[in-house]
């Protein structure tokens, strides 16, 4: 059965910019007080998660009894942005504020709920997504990692790639296979969990980035013993609630920002007397960002109005990923030939050469370009 796509004109409310000026204020004080430098420096840090935690912007969209403040997907977005945009230091509770709280929300038993959701909120602990695998990549459907049902809970066996964070979190939410796929149905047979990461025989193994840093793992799960009540949601059947999870993992502003720094400061090594050529390359960078941010709020709107957007989220997230990691060659091309002042060149030449080396893993985490084009192409019936 084809679906059509459709972005709905959705527009941010008064409240989500009112909320935008508290945020950048508070970004001010923080930068100003020395809590992170927007300019570099890690992205881990606790303190910050936990002075957000106190302002109530972590769980923002949550229900209020687990401490959130049912406030809407489009002020969550005002936040993301803005944070993106100054690089404050969100690992340690992204994640979960953007995906694992809403799964656990929905699927996990009421004791979990009551004991995990408030500490996210309070910015104490931080998740990881156990999805890919060696053998898979981001064909989740082929996941091979097991959990097997005993006396005294749930057995896993195997393994997970590509794990972004996992040495440092608290908490994942993996997928794993409780039974054999079906001759009509590839996808049944598995099922979500939530991971307590300092279980026994769980081994977290370092996959580097080009230039060192240290963000992504293999993680390896050895006779693994969870709870029964781990499983989140019905056994065999978690390819429908990984499908509508991944429509918040695919299509945030995070998608499409995570290098824009490099197009702040090409706009500042060009100056304000560009040539034709500047100018239009500027132009048409800036016009693509606009669109894909309208895209991007299009879904938070949808997602807030109840429905469960994984085709527009899939466009998102491949049109946006592509596209920031191709703007830092185009920023370099662009910038070749300019005479800028050489305190400006410097710093476009760090920041560039930084968001290079991080740009191939762009179009690989939350699902490759050709997953991500396969499933728009199945929801359209081209396949």
């Amino acid at each position: 059965m084809s679906v059509a796509i459709q972005f709905d004109p959705i527009r941010l409310p008064p409240e989500a910019e009112a909320l935008r000026a508290e945020v950048r204020q508070f970004l001010k004080e923080e930068i100003t007080a020395g809590t992170f430098d927007p300019n570099g420096g890690s992205r881990d840090n606790p303190e910050f998660s936990r002075k957000v935690g106190e302002r109530g912007w972590i769980g923002i969209t949550w229900p209020k009894e687990y401490g959130g403040q049912g406030r809407s997907f489009l002020e969550r977005y005002v936040i993301n942005e803005e944070f993106l945009v100054a690089r404050a230091p969100t690992r340690k509770h992204f994640t979960a504020d953007r995906q694992s709280g809403p799964v656990l929300i929905k699927y996990a038993s009421e004791a979990i709920k009551q004991d995990i959701l408030p500490r996210i909120i309070r910015g104490e602990v931080s998740f990881c997504i156990g999805m890919s695998e060696p053998d898979s990549g981001s064909d989740l459907f082929a996941a091979k990692t097991k959990a097997e049902r005993t006396d005294g809970g749930w057995l896993i066996n195997g393994r997970k790639l590509w794990t972004s964070r996992a040495h440092e979190a608290d908490y994942m939410i993996g997928l794993f296979r409780t039974s054999a796929p079906t001759h009509d149905n590839r996808r049944h047979g598995l099922s979500q969990f939530l991971v307590d990461m300092k279980t026994p025989g769980i081994t977290c193994r370092p996959v580097l980035h080009p230039n060192g840093n240290y963000e992504f793992n293999e993680v390896t799960f050895d006779d693994a013993l969870l709870p029964l009540d781990n499983l989140l949601g019905e056994a065999d059947m978690a390819w429908k609630q990984a499908t509508s999870e991944l429509a918040y993992e695919r299509s945030g502003s995070e998608r499409f920002l995570e290098t824009i720094q490099v197009l702040m400061e090409l706009v500042d090594v060009i100056g304000e007397n560009p040539d034709v050529r500047e100018a239009e390359g500027l132009g048409r960078l800036v016009a693509q960002l606009h669109t894909l941010r309208r895209m991007s709020i299009s879904v938070a709107g949808m997602l807030h109005a109840g429905k469960e957007p994984v085709l527009e989220a899939s466009v998102v997230k491949d049109l946006g990923t592509v596209w920031e990691q191709a703007l830092p060659s185009v920023a370099r091309d662009l910038a070749a030939f300019v005479d800028s002042d050489p305190g400006n060149r410097i710093r476009f030449e760090e920041v560039l050469a930084r968001n290079i080396t991080i740009a191939p893993k762009l179009t690989i985490q939350g699902g490759t370009t050709e997953i991500l084009r396969g499933i728009v192409a199945r929801g359209l019936g081209l396949r």
